[in-house]
């Protein structure tokens, strides 16, 4: 698919961004080849966690400026329609998502990293908002992202000074997992890919959906529902329920055994 590079390695789907002469910078093309290869990747079921990467010396260097006219006059609705499709299929992800930062992740390419579940980090990774150089607010998710993994005083503190993140600074707050020498990132990356792809998936996928609820989030990540148990009787038990919980019912079997103490949590299910 032209702008993302698509490979395979056992269970573990790579998607590789590649405009390496941009530094992977963000265009409605390159957004909306990497929104159609999530999906694509994903409806193999012999798929069961993603690696997210960039070619050449960049992970993704933000807003392509030459690809800004694509956007129309409401930059805000541009975003909305080209870009944000990729970022919702990463967010509601049917896999875990290994983000393997190489190089600048700037702007836009800074929230497209947080996208995913967890960052690996190259030693010659770096990480900056920009946004307010450009007199523009941050956008992408990162008003909601960046606080919940560095808390409130350091994600204003990097959208406000717009001062650059070292891999190494990056790991010591919790932006990322680890950081590698530039050559053992994919390893790596891989590593922890395969690790997730021998667990759990439904169990996981739950998982990410119950620490990402808020009242305050966009979207509802989907979680498949699980088997029914010989002589369950829904309705019996949603007469039983209360609001909170009746609100919930969508997150699945997992969600629902961690908030009844009375039922005994069902063992991890390979999806």
């Amino acid at each position: 698919m032209a702008g993302v590079k698509q490979a395979r390695d056992g269970a573990v789907g790579i998607l590789t961004l590649d405009e390496p002469a941009s530094l992977n910078a963000m265009t409605p093309d390159l957004l909306g080849a990497l929104a159609a290869a999530v999906g694509g990747m994903t409806q193999d079921e012999g798929v069961r966690a993603l690696i997210l990467t960039g070619a050449g010396r960049g992970f993704c260097s933000g807003q392509n400026l030459k690809a800004s006219e694509a956007l129309g006059e409401d930059i805000a609705a541009g975003v909305m329609r080209f870009y944000w499709p990729a970022f919702k299929a990463l967010r509601e992800c049917r896999v875990p998502v290994v983000v393997a930062v190489n190089g600048v992740a700037a702007g836009g390419g800074f929230s497209l990293a947080m996208a995913g579940d967890i960052i690996v980090a190259a030693r010659s990774a770096s990480f900056i908002q920009v946004f307010s150089r450009i007199a523009l607010v941050p956008d992408l998710g990162s008003t909601w992202l960046l606080p919940r993994l560095v808390g409130r005083q350091r994600a204003l503190e990097l959208m406000l000074l717009n001062e650059p993140l070292t891999a190494e600074r990056a790991q010591e707050i919790g932006l990322v997992r680890q950081v590698v020498d530039d050559e053992k990132l994919m390893g790596e990356a891989l590593v922890l890919a395969r690790r997730l792809a021998e667990g759990p998936t439904r169990a996981l996928v739950a998982t990410r959906a119950l620490v990402e609820e808020s009242e305050h989030a966009t979207y509802e990540a989907p979680v498949p529902p699980r088997d029914r148990a010989s002589g369950h009787d829904p309705e019996k038990r949603r007469r039983h329920r209360g609001p909170r919980c009746l609100r919930r019912e969508a997150q699945g079997e997992v969600h629902r055994a961690v908030r009844s103490p009375r039922r005994q949590c069902p063992g991890p299910a390979r999806a």
